[in-house]
């Protein structure tokens, strides 16, 4: 797990065990179920957790708030950040009822408490929450529409509530339409080749 230190040096114990042991339960469950590609599963600590983990360069989580991850397939990143912010709500949902599976028995396994997993379509779910996550999911201004209905209006961390994405590639025309979009590079918080081309991209609740 020498990434994750060395781009987190003041983890706690905890979570550096949490961590570890989510390492080798991936490489577990992805002989079992696709979670990931299986050419891709020696490179889960940078290519899945610590790209989950890029989100909290951009924010910190306040106790107590309402995040969503869709289309979670094996927990990413919700199950990275639940580690990092044990205090923070996080509901992980997915279409895949064997995904959702894996999702809790990680959870399970490393006594997270803070992850509510559900099987699911986005289009059915009408919870709200402070943030939506998702990690190389359709077109951002697809996905903006389906789960504009599930963010709450009112902010209370600091940066304004609404969609985190996980992107890479041309991302110009999927989003042109958003004028107060925020784009972060990843590799100026990572310098590693695998983020070269990786963005984070806030779009903040729209009316």
């Amino acid at each position: 797990m020498t990434e994750i230190n060395k781009f987190f040096p003041k983890l706690n114990q905890e979570k550096k065990e949490k961590y570890n042991k989510l390492i080798q339960l991936y490489k577990y469950w992805n002989s079992k179920v696709n979670l990931i590609s299986r050419k891709d599963i020696d490179n889960i600590e940078i290519n899945h957790i610590l790209h989950s983990l890029s989100i909290v360069k951009i924010v910190r989580f306040k106790d107590s708030t309402l995040v969503m991850d869709v289309g979670t397939g094996g927990g990413l990143p919700g199950i990275p950040l639940a580690i990092f912010f044990p205090k923070v709500n996080f509901t992980l949902i997915d279409s895949i009822g064997k995904k959702i599976k894996v999702v809790k028995s990680i959870c399970s396994e490393l006594s997270i408490n803070n992850v509510n997993a559900v099987n699911d379509r986005v289009e059915n779910h009408f919870d709200h929450y402070d943030f939506v996550l998702s990690r190389a999911v359709t077109r951002m201004d697809k996905f903006y529409k389906l789960v504009n209905k599930n963010i709450r209006s009112n902010s209370s961390n600091k940066i304004k509530n609404g969609l985190i994405s996980l992107k890479g590639g041309t991302l110009y025309e999927e989003l042109k339409d958003f004028n107060d979009k925020k784009i972060y590079d990843v590799n100026k918080f990572f310098n590693h080749e695998f983020f070269q081309t990786k963005k984070i991209i806030h779009i903040p609740f729209q009316k």
